[in-house]
């Protein structure tokens, strides 16, 4: 029976072509139209795969922005800048204070710290405090110059994620934080650490400007002839250095919001390669019962050809492939065994019944005699029948049970033609056993290969008559062992040869109708096919070039792996 082509990549499984457009088909067809590129809703890995990556890059940029790496480095750096400002200033006061002469800040005697300032070029946002040695301010001044980095136009220092997650946090952190006092003045900031600038050494400080802006202070020391006279405080731009981290956590968070998107994007690519032909062949083995009456569905499931995948998928697909198709062969193979097991035990029961209906009948003893020994016969014939069948239905899962072992495969074969041979002697046959002295052990059930070589040779001698002979012999080649069966019997008729291991096939004389049920070289095949190895038949011919002479017997061949 031929196998139409495949639709859509997919194959139908089984001997039984199942049309495309079954019911079955269909509803897989409509599943996956509805299933696209970013069908999360119907596909918990793909949600699976997007979540466990933003959570990763989340922490990722968590990890970033808590860390801050980027402020502390650029507080480092403002901090020296101002430092070495601040003691050029020192020193330019410094260099304008007389030698030798007392000199009083506070009143100006020795300099003119208003015009000294005045005179220094600072940064717009700079401020300059000169404190004299009692703590009171004596001067300031601002800075007038443009700022080395220009002001940012409207528009430009729009900073939307960073205010908005400031804003989030605000609102969550609000109930739990202390409310903040109000900082103190400049001056008042300043003024701590003007005590420990007198000593001669220079002090740095961070506070918070009355906007909440970050500043950074400096104060060191001016000196006449090694004695502080006064100090020198020096202030950065209010929030200088937050609109610098604002701008650099902005640029972060922007660079996260495209990874976001692009790692999502990333993530449907991959869920689709996984997710959607995983679904597809759930979705398919789904199909064989229904969903809701928990029936099987009458037609064959259809599993999606995804074998060309050079991974874990494509080796999945071919394997469930494998699966449904061994299994629809197995299915198909029990309903061909029901069918002949009907087959045969109806022509028993049939001749029973007959023979029954005749007796009612019948006057004469003898006649009376004949159809009980018909009766008689039928009942054995069925006997021999379902023993026959139980064994070779059971023959399967006990296949599967048993546990294979290592085994003298000449020492076997050895007892059976020493037992099987009396049997044969007794009734005139000569029996020849040709076996190698070397042993040759096989992996395998001995008990079952036994029962095969004993079909094979009871066989040979039921066909066999007085003055013929039976030669059993074994050779090794390479991996394979042949064990070869030979009788001088009547041979195989040539259209049987093809059919003598299908089941409840025999060709005998009519005297031996009855005797024998089919099975015995069917299950021997299914044996040894079970090992690994390969059974034939063949018929010994005087040349091989003349296959229409007269055969000279009948040859079995049994090839076993080693």
């Amino acid at each position: 029976m031929s196998t139409p082509p495949s639709h859509d990549g997919d194959v139908v499984l089984g001997e039984d072509w199942v049309a495309p457009e079954t019911a079955a088909s269909s509803e897989l067809q409509d599943d996956r139209a509805r299933r696209g590129l970013f069908s999360l809703r119907t596909s918990p890995l793909a949600r699976k795969i997007i979540t466990f990556n933003l959570i990763a890059l989340n922490v990722l940029v968590a990890g970033i922005l808590y860390l801050n790496s980027t402020r502390d480095s650029l507080a480092v750096q403002r901090i020296a800048a101002l430092v070495a400002e601040a003691e050029l200033v020192a020193d330019v006061i410094e260099a304008k204070l007389p030698l030798g002469a007392p000199v009083d800040l506070a009143t100006g005697d020795g300099i003119d710290v208003d015009a000294t300032l005045a005179e220094l070029d600072l940064r717009r946002g700079h401020e300059v405090f000169v404190f004299d040695v009692t703590d009171n301010l004596v001067a300031n001044s601002e800075g007038t110059l443009a700022p080395l980095q220009p002001a940012p136009s409207p528009g430009e220092d729009l900073a939307p994620l960073t205010d908005g997650l400031s804003w989030l946090w605000n609102i969550i952190s609000g109930p739990f934080a202390a409310e903040k006092e109000a900082p103190p003045s400049m001056e008042e900031q300043l003024k701590p650490l003007v005590a420990g600038s007198l000593n001669g050494e220079t002090q740095v400080s961070e506070g918070l400007d009355g906007a909440g802006g970050t500043l950074f202070s400096v104060v060191t020391p001016v000196q006449q002839g090694g004695t502080a006279v006064g100090v020198v405080a020096l202030m950065s731009a209010s929030g200088e250095i937050d609109a610098t981290v604002r701008s650099e956590r902005e640029r972060v968070l922007q660079m996260f919001v495209i990874a976001t998107l692009v790692s999502i994007g990333l993530s449907l690519v991959l869920a689709s390669t996984i997710a959607n032909p995983l679904a597809d062949l759930a979705a398919a083995a789904e199909l064989g019962r229904d969903k809701n009456a928990k029936k099987v569905n009458p037609g064959r499931i259809r599993i999606p050809d995804l074998t060309g995948r050079p991974d874990e998928i494509g080796r999945l697909s071919g394997a469930l492939r494998g699966m449904i198709s061994a299994l629809y062969n197995r299915i198909d193979g029990n309903e061909q065994f029901a069918a002949d097991v009907a087959h045969e035990i109806k022509n028993p029961l049939a001749s029973l019944r007959s023979a029954v209906g005749t007796l009612h009948m019948v006057k004469r003893d003898d006649q009376r005699k004949k159809l009980l020994d018909v009766i008689d016969h039928d009942v054995r014939r069925l006997d021999r029948l379902v023993s026959d069948i139980s064994n070779a239905s059971r023959l399967d899962s006990e296949l599967v049970k048993e546990e294979e072992e290592a085994f003298n495969l000449l020492h076997m074969l050895g007892n059976l033609s020493q037992y099987l041979g009396e049997d044969a002697k007794g009734k005139g046959i000569e029996f020849i056993s040709d076996l190698p002295e070397t042993s040759i052990e096989v992996q395998g059930l001995e008990a079952r290969l036994a029962q095969v070589f004993v079909n094979l040779i009871t066989n040979a001698i039921s066909f066999c008559e007085d003055g013929d002979a039976i030669r059993i012999w074994a050779r090794k080649r390479e991996n394979r062992v042949l064990v070869v069966i030979e009788d001088t019997g009547p041979g195989i008729p040539n259209q049987a040869l093809t059919k003598i291991f299908k089941r409840f096939y025999s060709q005998r004389p009519d005297e031996h109708f009855g005797n024998n049920s089919g099975l015995g070289l069917a299950i021997s095949k299914q044996i040894v096919e079970a090992h690994g190895g390969v059974i034939w038949a063949e018929n010994i011919r005087p040349t091989d070039a003349d296959i229409t002479s007269e055969p000279l017997g009948a040859r079995f061949v049994v090839g076993l792996p080693v």
